[in-house]
């Protein structure tokens, strides 16, 4: 009887929260700016590009006073930051630079340049030191997105 009265009341402290995710589509309508095209003009990550597009995606669907056309091309670094005494890599830094030319209808050009890192250290086994790095790539692709969101809806 408990189990179901703390079920109950948590559902409704839950349910009247108003969570909302911040890119969601019904949000998308509060940005003053649309994207009419997107295109990728180097040969960049092919999972970034994809992160990227669909982050974006929900931007290409309204009709809005701004209309920006992007080019977008990005760079993925891996560097060692780290060895230890037998100079076997202990720590990594994955960067992510995202450089955005955007076309306004009044023909005036604009660039944004985005870097995002993230520092890790080695693990052993090689199969789940590729997964982890191929998640951080999309975790940093997201952030990335989301800075360059950020950064159309301030342009005047």
């Amino acid at each position: 009887m408990i189990k179901k009265i703390f079920t109950l009341t948590l559902f409704l402290f839950l349910y009247s929260c108003g969570y909302e995710a911040i890119h969601s589509k019904k949000n998308s309508f509060n940005y003053d700016f649309s994207i009419s095209k997107i295109n990728f003009i180097e040969n960049g990550d092919v999972d970034i590009n994809l992160k990227i597009k669909e982050k974006l995606n929900n931007y290409t669907l309204n009709e809005k006073d701004k209309k920006f056309i992007l080019n977008i091309a990005n760079k993925i670094d891996k560097k060692v930051i780290a060895k230890n005494k037998s100079g076997d890599p202990t720590t990594f830094r994955n960067t992510i630079t995202i450089n955005v030319e955007i076309l306004m209808e009044n023909n005036s050009k604009s660039k944004i340049k985005i870097i995002e890192n993230f520092t890790y250290n080695n693990i052993d086994n090689k199969f789940e030191l590729k997964k982890y790095e191929k998640e951080i790539r999309t975790n940093l692709a997201e952030a990335a997105s989301e800075k360059l969101i950020f950064k159309l809806s301030n342009i005047k």
